[in-house]
C-alpha cells in the first residue's frame, strides 16, 4: 500500500497526549530546580512496558542516560516509569553524579511502588552541577500521576517556549491503537540524534526488539534530519514504550499492519520534530528542505541535513534574502554524490537555478513568500537518481546569541 494511502488511515487527535494511550497516566511538579517553573516529572505505565530507546551520540553522556541504558538492559527492554528532570543535567559530574542518577531512579521506584530497573532516569539543563538532591526527594515524594500530561510537557522544558506533543489513532487488527509523544528541545540541536529528549507512548501490542527496529529507523528519519545550531548535547534521548493494552496481535515486520504501524509511529515523530526546530532558539521561521533526485534516501537526507544546518542559509532566510548560492554552496559541500551541472533549486515556488544555471526570479516575490509563510520550504532536485530526503531547521537570529550569551547568568 503507498504511503499516502496509509496515511489516510491515521487519524490525529487535536489535543491528544501521551495519556490518551491505554495505560499511561503522567505528572509534573515544581521541586527548585528551577525558581518558578515545573522542573520534575513522571510518565508511569499500568503494566511493565516493551521499550526501546535511541541516545545522542555525543561520546560524552550525562549519568541518567547511562543509567537508563544500563536498566533497560538488565530489564530485558522492560519499562514501567520514567522520572525526568529540567534545570540541571546531571551530566560531567564524575561518581557523585552517577550516585545521584542511580538515588533519583532508586526513589522513583519505592514511590510508584515498581521494581528498580523499572525505572528510566533522565535530566536536561545546565551541565557540570551537581543534582541538589534533598529538593529531588522532596519532589519525587510529591508527584502523583493524574489523567493529563501538561504538567509533565511542561515539566521537562528548558528554553523552550511551547510545549510539544502528538497523538495519532490508527486500526491494527481491527483494534484501535493509538501512538503518541512528547518532547523538549530548542537550542544545543544538531544529528545525530537530535539534541532534546522525546518519549512516546503507544498500546499496541509489540515487543521490544520490534519497537527498537520503529524506534531506530523513525529516529533515523526524522530526529536526526533536525538542527538548530550544529550542537549535540550530552543528555539527549529519545524512549518509546508500548503497554500492549490494545489487545492487537503483536506486531513484528511480518505482521500485514506493520507498516501502517510505522507510518504512524513516523508521523508522531515528524511533528515533534518540526516543532522542536520550530521553537529553535530565537527562530522566527521553520526551514524544510526537500531534497529529490539523488543516488539514495540516505544521501538525500545527508544533503539536507547539510543544507538546513548552513549558518549562511539559516541567516539568509532570517533576513529574508533569496541567496540560493548559499544553499548551491551548501550542497556541493555535502560530501554526497552529485553532478555538479544538472541541479535546480527553487524557494517556494519560486525557481532560482534550473541546471546549475540561474534563472530570473522576483527578488520581491521571494521576499514576500519569506515574511508570509512560518515555514520556508527549499527544494533540491539533484536529477542525479531517485532518491528522496527531508531535513527541518530554522532561522538564525540575533536572539539566539543573546539567549545562549546568558544561559547560566
Amino acid at each position: 500500500m503507498a504511503v499516502n494511502q496509509l496515511m489516510s488511515e491515521i487519524k490525529t487527535i487535536n489535543g491528544g497526549t501521551i495519556t490518551d494511550v491505554k495505560g499511561f497516566k503522567a505528572a509534573g511538579v515544581h521541586c527548585g530546580l528551577k525558581r518558578k517553573r515545573l522542573d520534575l516529572g513522571a510518565i508511569v505505565c499500568e503494566v511493565p512496558a516493551s521499550a526501546a530507546a535511541v541516545y545522542t551520540m555525543n561520546q560524552i553522556k550525562a549519568a541518567p542516560l547511562l543509567i537508563t541504558k544500563e536498566s533497560l538492559s538488565a530489564s530485558a527492554g522492560k519499562l514501567q516509569a520514567i522520572v525526568v528532570n529540567s534545570g540541571n543535567a546531571n551530566a560531567c559530574t564524575g561518581q557523585q553524579g552517577m550516585q545521584d542518577a542511580l538515588e533519583m531512579q532508586k526513589q522513583a521506584a519505592n514511590h510508584f511502588q515498581i521494581q528498580q530497573d523499572y525505572v528510566a532516569v533522565t535530566s536536561t539543563g545546565v551541565i557540570g552541577e551537581l543534582l541538589p538532591m534533598e529538593k529531588l526527594r522532596n519532589g519525587i515524594s510529591k508527584l502523583s500521576v493524574e489523567s493529563t500530561s501538561d504538567a509533565f510537557a511542561e515539566a521537562i522544558l528548558t528554553t523552550d517556549t511551547c510545549t510539544k506533543e502528538v497523538c495519532v489513532e490508527l486500526m491494527i487488527n481491527n483494534k484501535k491503537v493509538k501512538i503518541a509523544g512528547v518532547a523538549k528541545g530548542s537550542g544545543m540541536i544538531h544529528p545525530n540524534m537530535a539534541t532534546m529528549l522525546g518519549f512516546i507512548t503507544t498500546d499496541a501490542a509489540i515487543e521490544s526488539s520490534a519497537l527498537q527496529q520503529i524506534l531506530a529507523k523513525a529516529t533515523d528519519e526524522t530526529f536526526n534530519r533536525i538542527t538548530v545550531d550544529g550542537d549535540t548535547s550530552t543528555n539527549d534521548m529519545v524512549i518509546a514504550m508500548a503497554s500492549g493494552l490494545a489487545d492487537n496481535e503483536k506486531l513484528t515486520d511480518a505482521h500485514p499492519d506493520w507498516q501502517i504501524f510505522y507510518e504512524g509511529f513516523k508521523h508522531c515523530a515528524v511533528a515533534l520534530a518540526k516543532m522542536i526546530a520550530r521553537d529553535g532558539e530565537g527562530a522566527t521561521k521553520l526551514i524544510e528542505v526537500q531534497v529529490d533526485g539523488a543516488v539514495n534516501d540516505t544521501e538525500a537526507g545527508k544533503i539536507a541535513k547539510t543544507v538546513v544546518g548552513s549558518d549562511l542559509v539559516k541567516t539568509a532566510i532570517y533576513g529574508k534574502d533569496a541567496n540560493w548560492g548559499r544553499i548551491i554552496c551548501a550542497i556541493g559541500y555535502s560530501e554526497c554524490s552529485i553532478n555538479p551541472q544538472a541541479i535546480d533549486i527553487s524557494i517556494g515556488n519560486h525557481q532560482t537555478l534550473k541546471n546549475s544555471s540561474p534563472v530570473s526570479f522576483s527578488e520581491e516575490a521571494i521576499t514576500a513568500y519569506m515574511n508570509q509563510e512560518e515555514t520556508i520550504v527549499i527544494h533540491v532536485q539533484l536529477n542525479n537518481g531517485h532518491g528522496t530526503g527531508k531535513a527541518w531547521g530554522c532561522d538564525l537570529t540575533y536572539d539566539y546569541v543573546r539567549i545562549n550569551a546568558g544561559y547560566r547568568t
